[in-house]
């Protein structure tokens, strides 16, 4: 588990326009007894579109290699990104930042050559939506960073050699980056149970939630339906963890997004929460607190009333990260089902079916 970030020594780093020679340039850090408006406050850019944040301890470790550091991460997350794929990192951050978008780079700890993080791009603040984010790890070799993104090569071979990997983490995160899995249209109904390794729905086992929205893409629009809503319901409004594994707090302290990676190949997401519990590498048990259904935006999109949006993740082949498909899969006892259209598929249960709009209990077999 790493430490969490404290007003006092958080810094924040302004970023401004972009540099001839790199994607950003970072100004010094504050001073490390400068007052920010809090400890995940995030300094804006209009005309860049990027932001950074810092621990000021951090940044004064990194010395001048802040911003070398920097770009690495942030060119690697806009040629990961579905809306800035094959862009030009100078190209992908205007484009971004036209629509009121901005790539965010977490820093939250170095050792020696070595770095990791949080990094994600936002989604759009116009529409419904949900951003795209990654756990980072990056080194210094030969004078130059290289960063690894959750789900790609460099990732897995970052977590079996940093420093800033503890040791349950690392057995986690290295099954977790290992698993070859290609997914396929559907899932075999016998098989739904096993393939994802007994996850439970987002809140206290044979305590209900109300489904208010069925399988459905994680930003509300492409890609494999992967995420449901859920609000209400006699569990206190109270998120957790699908299944043990090591969260992080995506947004940092006080942010509405968390990701769970579990063991066997699978990880979680959970947004729009609000009271969240702060977690960096912090390996968890299963059913812990994560927060609340909230309406927190804080990586963009947009929420109306207070839900928790729940997407399940995976590698495909090529160890890139995604959001996966849940047509015939087994979450919390029920097997759920693509409807005709986006929200409007089912879980079914021993003969029940349970549409939008029905309350739902957890079960654990």
């Amino acid at each position: 588990m790493l430490p969490g970030p404290s007003v006092s020594t958080y810094v924040r780093i302004a970023v401004t326009a972009l540099a001839v020679t790199g994607l950003l340039a970072a100004a010094p850090a504050a001073p490390a007894n400068s007052s920010p408006t809090s400890a995940s406050t995030v300094t804006q850019h209009p005309s860049s579109g990027v932001a950074v944040k810092m621990p000021a301890a951090v940044a004064g470790r990194l010395g001048a290699e802040r911003t070398a550091l920097v770009d690495a991460v942030a060119a690697d997350v806009l040629s990961r990104s579905h809306d800035t794929r094959g862009l030009a990192p100078e190209a992908a951050v205007g484009e971004l930042a036209a629509e009121g978008r901005k790539v965010v780079v977490d820093v939250r700890d170095v050792s020696g050559d070595w770095a990791r993080g949080v990094a994600y791009v936002e989604a759009s603040r116009r529409q419904h939506g949900a951003p795209e984010g990654w756990l980072y790890l990056a080194h210094r070799k030969d004078g130059q960073w290289v960063s690894g993104l959750e789900g790609d090569r460099e990732f897995a071979d970052h977590v079996a050699g940093s420093p800033l990997v503890g040791t349950a983490e690392r057995q986690t995160m290295t099954a977790y980056a290992e698993r070859k899995a290609t997914p396929d249209a559907q899932a075999s109904p016998a098989g739904a149970l096993a393939n994802t390794n007994g996850l439970l729905l987002p809140w206290m086992p044979d305590y209900y939630m109300t489904l208010t929205g069925g399988p459905h893409a994680h930003d509300g629009a492409t890609g494999y339906w992967s995420a449901l809503d859920f609000a209400g319901g006699n569990a206190s409004g109270l998120v957790r963890s699908s299944r043990e594994g090591t969260a992080t707090s995506m947004c940092g302290a006080g942010g509405g997004w968390t990701r769970v990676i579990h063991p066997g190949g699978f990880s979680t997401d959970y947004y729009h929460m609000r009271n969240t519990t702060y977690y960096n590498g912090t390996a968890i048990a299963r059913s812990a607190l994560l927060g609340t259904i909230g309406t927190d935006t804080c990586a963009g999109g947009s929420a109306t009333g207070a839900h928790v949006h729940w997407s399940l993740r995976t590698y495909d082949a090529n160890y890139v990260g995604q959001y996966t498909w849940l047509n015939g899969r087994t979450i919390g006892g029920w097997a759920w089902w693509n409807g005709s259209g986006q929200y409007s598929g089912c879980g079914t249960r021993l003969g029940v079916t349970a549409c939008p709009g029905t309350a739902i209990y957890n079960r654990t077999g």
